[in-house]
């Protein structure tokens, strides 16, 4: 697939998206008080997570703890208790309160906007830092989760190994007119039809441009 390609598809992706629910992250993003903070907050709880879960446990903390010194404030088992059953629990509280005691000791309380100053943090990696810039801030980034991954090697947009080498190919191929909504538009393909196993391509609106590339099952 090459970039004029890939502008078709994207374009009849917006129009396709928007019968589906979008990501739990942005939901809460939406409805934020303070968008880069509830946006890291929600990506942490994300990973190894169902939308569905992340979307409730987000909720959950957020009420009783909104803000970096209230979640620090916070033993590590009540903040399990509220976010319970997200993956991970255990480890992801213990992330979210020395992340909130790191963000009030260095940056004032506030998130780093920079990736570099992000990856610091506990607990996060390239997709959370990434996402914390683009739907946090508002800046440029290009997030990679598992469905951005497979579904640009599945088009045969890229040939990588692993979501980081995803990430800086499209960096170097990927507009950068598109670099902060291609993760909201390829995760919600994912999740309602592009799925892991056996993609629904029989329904898929951009079907004729997909390569297939190492796809074993479709329906």
């Amino acid at each position: 697939m090459n970039t004029p390609i890939l502008e078709k598809v994207l374009r009849a992706l917006r129009r396709e998206i928007r019968k589906w629910k979008v990501p739990a992250v942005g939901v809460i993003a939406d409805n934020a008080a303070d968008r880069p903070f509830e946006t890291l907050v929600s990506t942490i709880l994300s990973l190894r997570t169902k939308d569905a879960v992340t979307e409730q446990a987000s909720r959950r903390l957020l009420a009783a703890a909104p803000t970096p010194a209230s979640i620090a404030a916070l033993t590590p088992g009540r903040i399990e208790k509220l976010i319970y059953p997200v993956g991970f629990y255990r480890t992801k509280a213990r992330n979210l309160r020395e992340t909130c005691r790191i963000l009030l000791s260095r940056y004032g309380g506030r998130v780093p906007r920079s990736i570099d100053e992000l990856l610091l943090l506990p607990g996060v990696g390239r997709k959370t830092a990434n996402l914390v810039v683009t739907v946090g801030y508002g800046d440029y980034g290009i997030c990679v989760d598992t469905h951005v991954h497979r579904i640009s090697n599945l088009w045969g947009y890229v040939k990588t190994d692993s979501p980081e080498e995803t990430e800086f190919a499209l960096r170097r191929k990927l507009p950068r007119k598109h670099w902060k909504t291609y993760n909201d538009l390829l995760v919600t393909f994912g999740q309602n039809l592009c799925v892991p196993v056996s993609p629904w391509c029989s329904r898929c609106p951009v079907e004729r441009y997909c390569g297939k590339v190492g796809l074993r099952r479709h329906r």
